[in-house]
């Protein structure tokens, strides 16, 4: 392992190898419980715990082999089974035969030591409520700021503040949406439509290999196929997953409809919604995709945007959610829509903690709550002291919708794309920065807010305006070095990294590893990087 402390162009760096190889006193810890564990709900079912009936989610532990697994279907009852990731270790889907319970299938998997977790396949919805018909007119107070140039509403998220410093975006940042699907020829969104470079459109090959057949502006995982839209005005499919692109990237100034946090951002359709829903197994797969385009294909997805929730505690969600954290992915959710504490009461997915149980340092996850435009919390806004992170607009929120009109929805989904939108328009700032440090300067410069005292862990409302200070390179030089790097085994495949922070200035700490060929190391490549002042890091899948 290499460690470097960054700096934009300057950096200074110490170099100490460790070879990996079989990690010597090393001894396997007890595996304890995860929060659901496959916990079905009584007999009278909640909504927010609905469940398909004829299909289970399972995850194997490592030492499973593909005989286990295989017995493992069997006793569960599946009649054939679906891999939600292309990681070898990732969650499956059974699909259970007729006759077979849920229940029935987790009770066998469960008494089965090679499976980690089963549970169900939780059915999850959009989290937004129509509400009735742009920034000239005032319409689009979601973006003013409290010195906006022509309109102002001190509640609004400020990007038009940061727009007025220079700041609109690149199409180098990238987002995931999982949601409904996207009018990609939309003509406020089709400037700033992902375009798969590695696929060549309409030839019924997989030229990138990643598993998807003409994948070229993302992929639909409820109907799997590559159209990510399907919708029209008659039947309103697929309006939820505009009107979220709109808020993230509506191009600006070109005369025309909105203008989305950023003008300028590459959007990739994770469709996993359909009109009355979509399951937790599809919503894995469209994270993973998002993982997968990241780390092997080259496209630089900073975040993932959520508005849905629903289902109970689900252990391949949060697989999904912590593998995208490690690849440097913010997961921004929507704190739902039930006016409920969910300090008290869980909602999912904003309430999965993506620290993978406290080793990261930090949280991938980022939770939004709703606010209305005078600063109150929306009345439907569900809240947390310790869970929910910060509010931002979500009430009267206008935007995009099929076919090429606009429309006005409410919603802790349409307070969560501002914050999607935030952490693109943070990265294009400066594209050196981590993960973790966007997410600092995103939560780091809320504006405080009466409203969200009490309610939020930060206790205010985004505030872009501060934000890009934050993400604007510091022009300081890097002094001093990182020195005294340790490693220490934590699994057959982790170990954990601990370093003195003798550098100032830096604005993260880059990790490098040399794979071993041969029993000798080779080049040094990228492996991670962490955020300025840490002096620990985890380094997995070894």
């Amino acid at each position: 392992m290499r460690l470097r402390s960054a700096h934009r162009r300057a950096e200074t760096a110490i170099v100490l190898a460790i070879l990996v190889a079989g990690l010597p006193g090393f001894s396997a810890a007890s595996r304890a419980a995860s929060p659901g564990n496959g916990e079905l709900p009584g007999a009278a079912t909640s909504a927010a715990t609905r469940h398909a009936d004829d299909a289970v989610l399972v995850g194997f532990t490592p030492k499973a082999t593909e005989d286990d697994k295989r017995a493992a279907r069997r006793a569960a009852g599946a009649e054939s089974s679906k891999k939600l990731s292309k990681d070898p270790k990732g969650a499956e889907k059974l699909r259970l035969r007729q006759g077979r319970s849920v229940e029935q299938a987790i009770a066998a998997l469960k008494a089965n030591p090679r499976v980690r977790y089963a549970e169900p396949d939780y059915v999850v919805e959009h989290t937004a409520t129509s509400n009735d018909p742009y920034y000239l007119d005032g319409s689009l107070w979601g973006m003013y700021g409290d010195a906006s140039p022509l309109q102002v509403n001190a509640f609004g998220s400020g990007a038009a503040e940061a727009w007025q410093l220079g700041f609109a975006g690149s199409r180098s940042i990238v987002v995931g949406i999982i949601d409904e699907g996207i009018q990609v020829a939309h003509p406020d969104l089709a400037a700033n439509i992902w375009t798969n470079p590695g696929e060549i459109a309409g030839n019924g090959l997989d030229d990138d290999a990643n598993g998807y057949v003409d994948d070229v502006n993302g992929w639909d995982f409820f109907n799997d196929d590559a159209s990510v839209f399907d919708g029209n005005q008659t039947e309103g499919q697929d309006a939820h997953g505009t009107h979220v692109a709109g808020t993230i990237g509506g191009v600006g100034g070109n005369g025309i409809g909105v203008a989305g946090v950023n003008w300028q951002v590459t959007l990739i359709s994770a469709k996993f919604l359909g009109p009355n829903g979509g399951s937790i197994s599809d919503a894995v797969s469209a994270l993973a995709y998002l993982t997968d385009l990241k780390i092997n294909h080259g496209i630089n997805i900073v975040a993932s945007s959520n508005s849905w929730g629903g289902g109970g505690f689900s252990q391949a969600m949060l697989d999904a959610i912590e593998a995208a954290g490690d690849a440097g992915m913010l997961f921004v959710a929507a704190a739902g829509n039930s006016n409920t504490n969910n300090d008290l009461s869980a909602s999912y997915p904003s309430n999965y903690q993506c620290t993978r149980g406290g080793t990261r340092g930090w949280d991938c996850v980022v939770a939004v709550a709703a606010i209305t435009s005078s600063g109150a919390r929306a009345s439907f806004s569900s809240y947390g002291a310790t869970t929910v992170d910060l509010g931002a607009p979500g009430v009267g929120v206008w935007s995009s919708v099929p076919l090429g009109s606009y429309a006005s929805y409410s919603g802790t989904s349409m307070a969560t794309p501002h914050v999607s939108g935030a952490v693109a328009l943070c990265a294009s700032i400066n594209p050196g920065l981590t993960a973790q440090a966007v997410r600092q300067a995103v939560v780091g410069t809320v504006a405080p807010t009466a409203s969200m005292a009490g309610t939020t862990a930060s206790g205010g409302r985004l505030d872009v305006g501060a934000m890009v200070g934050q993400c604007s390179p510091s022009t300081a030089p890097v002094d001093g070095a990182p020195s005294a790097l340790t490693a220490t085994a934590l699994s057959p495949t982790r170990i954990g990294l601990s370093w003195v922070d003798g550098s100032s200035n830096e604005t993260a700490f880059a990790i490098q590893r040399s794979p071993v060929s041969g029993g000798l190391c080779t080049a040094f490549t990228a492996f991670a990087s962490v955020g300025q002042n840490q002096t620990s890091f985890t380094a997995g899948g070894l």
